[in-house]
């Protein structure tokens, strides 16, 4: 084998790495869809992302490749159905896997924002139209020799033909559809709807986070001929971002909602990958930070203002970090491009001193690709909505679209996950205690008088204890001191009357914020009452909202089921 065909080998070689990453994103944006949104519509959520892909490969062979890439016009690459006529014509095999896990990466993007509330069928339609007309045209402006291309526009591995594209595509698709039920107050205020599982968000966004390297860095498609040090720096600079952008989400929801917010966090470090994509060829580390910093500014107050003032209901915050993000680092790209250069050497990003025409190209691609996506998207979703339909029936999402579009009853099998909750924060405690005052003293609680029958017999009496899953222990060993010997404890979640303290979930506050609890119940004859609650207070007392609560109940009858003993016998210990 000659040097030549080395270089070619290792060339294919890389690009097929990368197909086989950007695959694996299938993987992550499933996990965080499926994560951010609740259990029961997890199976359709997964169902989704399978298909997206399955659907979109055939599509793009059959239309998309040969639209994408064709050569008819600036505008519309042609038809080569089958792919067949393309490969050979400066493209290959590995070119026509490499694109198709990219178209299939901008369909999947539509889904997160349209959770919990779109038609499988529907679902279904829309995603193939994306992949077989809305990517591969635009796409064909940008990387298959378009328009755009030829004015210098410069789009490195996508955060404006792949992830804005399928970001507006995402907005204007719940504009239309509409919120989840219960996403907005009469009022107009939003309401907080966490999602079930930030362990399966987060799991996602590290699998996007070293997919990514794929994304980015094997867009250069070789490593011969001096690449190989491109892609390198690609490496540093898409890592770079990432990070530093999800430490500044992190700060600024630690600021604005008095804790660092995990959700919010995660999708900072999908900004940070989708705002560096355009440009990781072309900026320094030091661009590459500031790209960071700017995509965390970008996705905190975008999902907020997507959410709370445009009133457009986006479960995962697609078109935040999609959407607003692939637009702001295309823009960015522009400002800050050093390593593209003109005919003499000199760097073409604005800041650099490159002028206002590259930027002025940047600008004019990312308003050209959002108004293709925005028009077409909208007749899409408006012919679908008339003719199928675009959104399930109410009873349908308050079920959960696992049942009735699949017939699933969970998609978690033999347990119940835990109902989605946003815990209680310190902060949170001590700003519920500073509003109620001083705590009030044990003693001056309300006394509990002992209740008995009229011939004088032991009563029976029910004590629930509904308390902190930390004071268990203590309460247990308090009442087995006292002679209480049986007992029936069950982990619950729920919340006084105060509600909870004021917590916040994606800058939206989380209307009753239940928390987990321990519910003890125990039934007493012998021992008295007035003994079981005193024995209670005294070990649950701190004087601060969420000590708890205790009930008194009176027992009809207490039956022994092996020896058949009632009342108070059936209490007594016959051994």
């Amino acid at each position: 084998m000659d040097i030549t065909m080395l270089a070619g080998a290792l060339d294919t070689g890389w690009i097929l790495l990368g197909a086989a990453l950007v695959f694996f994103m299938q993987a992550g944006f499933a996990m965080v869809e499926t994560g951010f949104t609740r259990a029961k519509n997890a199976g359709n959520i997964i169902m989704k992302n399978l298909m997206d892909f399955s659907l979109g490969t055939p599509i793009f062979w059959l239309l998309g490749f040969g639209i994408m890439f064709g050569s008819a016009s600036g505008v519309f690459g042609g038809f080569d159905f089958l792919a067949d006529g393309v490969v050979g014509e400066g493209h290959s095999w590995s070119t026509l896997i490499f694109q198709t896990v990219f178209c299939a990466t901008a369909a999947t993007i539509v889904s997160g924002a349209m959770a919990e509330r779109t038609k499988f069928s529907a679902y279904c339609i829309y995603s193939m139209v994306i992949s077989a007309l809305i990517y591969p045209i635009s796409g064909h402006w940008i990387w298959g020799g378009g328009w755009l291309a030829e004015l210098g526009f410069h789009d490195f591995a996508g955060s404006a033909a792949v992830h804005m594209v399928g970001g507006v595509a995402a907005f204007v698709g719940a504009l239309i559809l509409g919120p989840r039920i219960g996403k907005y107050a009469k009022s107009g205020k939003a309401r907080a709807i966490p999602g079930h599982s930030l362990t399966l968000g987060a799991l996602g966004v590290f699998i996007l986070w070293f997919c990514w390297f794929g994304f980015n860095g094997c867009s250069t498609v070789a490593l011969s001929g001096g690449a190989a040090e491109t892609a390198a720096r690609v490496f540093v600079t898409t890592n770079l971002a990432a990070a530093v952008s999800t430490v500044t989400v992190m700060c600024i929801t630690w600021l604005r909602y008095k804790k660092p917010d995990v959700s919010m966090t995660l999708n900072g470090s999908l900004a940070g990958l989708v705002a560096i994509t355009a440009g990781c060829d072309a900026v320094t580390p030091v661009g590459a930070a500031v790209i960071g910093i700017v995509a965390g500014f970008v996705v905190v107050f975008g999902i907020e203002l997507i959410d709370q003032k445009v009133k457009v209901d986006d479960p995962v915050g697609a078109v935040g970090v999609h959407g607003l993000c692939g637009a702001t680092g295309t823009l960015l790209t522009g400002l800050l491009a050093y390593y593209l250069t003109d005919d003499a050497g000199a760097p073409l990003g604005l800041f650099y001193g490159g002028g206002f025409r590259f930027f002025g190209v940047q600008v004019l691609g990312v308003v050209a690709v959002i108004a293709w996506v925005a028009v077409t998207m909208t007749i899409v979703f408006q012919l679908i909505k008339h003719t199928i339909g675009l959104r399930v029936s109410t009873a349908e999402e308050v079920m959960g679209l696992d049942q009735p579009e699949h017939g699933l009853v969970s998609a978690y099998a033999d347990f119940m996950p835990v109902v989605p909750q946003v815990l209680g924060t310190k902060a949170g405690e001590m700003q519920a205690v500073q509003a109620a005052g001083a705590p009030v003293a044990v003693e001056h609680a309300v006394p509990v008088t002992r209740v008995t029958d009229e011939a004088g017999a032991h009563k029976l009496s029910k004590v629930v204890i509904v308390t902190k899953q930390s004071k268990f222990e203590a309460l247990r060993d308090a009442l087995s001191q006292i002679g209480v010997s049986g007992m029936t404890v069950a982990n619950v979640i729920g919340c006084g009357v105060q509600k909870g303290a004021t917590e916040y979930y994606r800058g939206a506050e989380v209307d009753v914020n239940l928390l987990p609890k321990i519910k003890m119940e125990v039934v007493v004859s012998a021992v008295p009452v007035e003994t079981v609650v005193e024995t209670a207070k005294a070990v649950l007392y701190t004087g601060h909202i969420g000590d708890g609560k205790i009930f008194v109940y009176n027992v009809e009858n207490v039956i022994k089921v092996r020896t058949g003993a009632e009342g108070f016998d059936a209490l007594q210990d016959d051994e």
